[in-house]
């Protein structure tokens, strides 16, 4: 059901109000972590690993971004 919805959301508002919402109550944390994976078997259209990097605050625990990337070769 969620990933039914999803698929319909338009990535960029998506990400527009995310942004805001972090904006708000970001507040919270004076510092962030940088976290980075490689996710197993997530190959995308060119061939390549895709890796997740996030930024969670030290206080609140809260995930404030979270970016794709495919590692070049």
């Amino acid at each position: 059901m969620i990933r039914n919805v999803l698929i319909g959301v338009d990535p960029e508002q998506l990400d527009q109000a995310l942004n805001a919402w972090n904006a708000q109550y970001g507040r919270l944390d004076e510092s962030l972590a940088i976290d980075g994976k490689t996710m197993c078997n997530a190959i995308d259209e060119t061939g390549r690993q895709t890796h997740i990097m996030s930024a969670i605050g030290h206080q609140s625990g809260q995930c404030y971004t979270q970016k794709k990337s495919a590692r070049s070769r």
